[in-house]
């Protein structure tokens, strides 16, 4: 998957789509403009307590749409896709990190770490300023790195 540099997209359709989620009653967990092969996807991920379902999605989906054409934040044409972020959700905003604080998390980084290699897991323990701290599950043992650093750091096994 390719991402794109479309920041300032992303950010006027989380301005837009945030107030509608919540008001829906969910909570807007990200949002993604990513090309993939000739496509281009506007990914929306939402979550609530207990997680969510097609119904959701339908929902959320249908209320922003008309909005979306209207504010016109994408040049290119797309495919709209509203989902849940999953059980093992990717941690990327800070919030996230600051929620998911002593929870089972799984990494991979752009780069091998000596004497961890480029998979690691453990749990959340500290989040500073994009910076996280991993325990592994002996807690014997902490890394600290900067989140840009790894590829990904989803939950591991995340009961919503």
């Amino acid at each position: 998957m390719a991402k794109s540099k479309g920041g300032a997209t992303v950010s006027k359709v989380w301005e837009l789509c945030e107030p509608i989620v919540t008001g829906l009653g969910l909570s807007l967990w990200d949002v993604r403009y990513v090309k993939e092969g000739a496509d281009w996807y506007l990914r929306i991920f939402i979550d609530k307590p207990g997680g969510v379902d097609i119904n959701d999605c339908e929902k959320v989906s249908r209320a922003v749409n008309e909005p979306l054409d209207r504010l016109d934040p994408i040049e290119n044409a797309y495919c709209l896709e509203v989902s849940s972020p999953g059980i093992e959700r990717e941690l990327v905003r800070d919030d996230h990190f600051e929620q998911f604080i002593g929870a089972d998390i799984m990494v991979k980084m752009l780069r091998p770490v000596e004497g961890v290699g480029r998979e690691l897991g453990g749990k959340l323990t500290a989040y500073d300023k994009g910076m996280v701290t991993v325990t592994d599950h002996s807690g014997e043992n902490s890394l600290t790195f900067n989140k840009k650093e790894a590829a990904w750091i989803k939950l591991d096994d995340f009961d919503a």
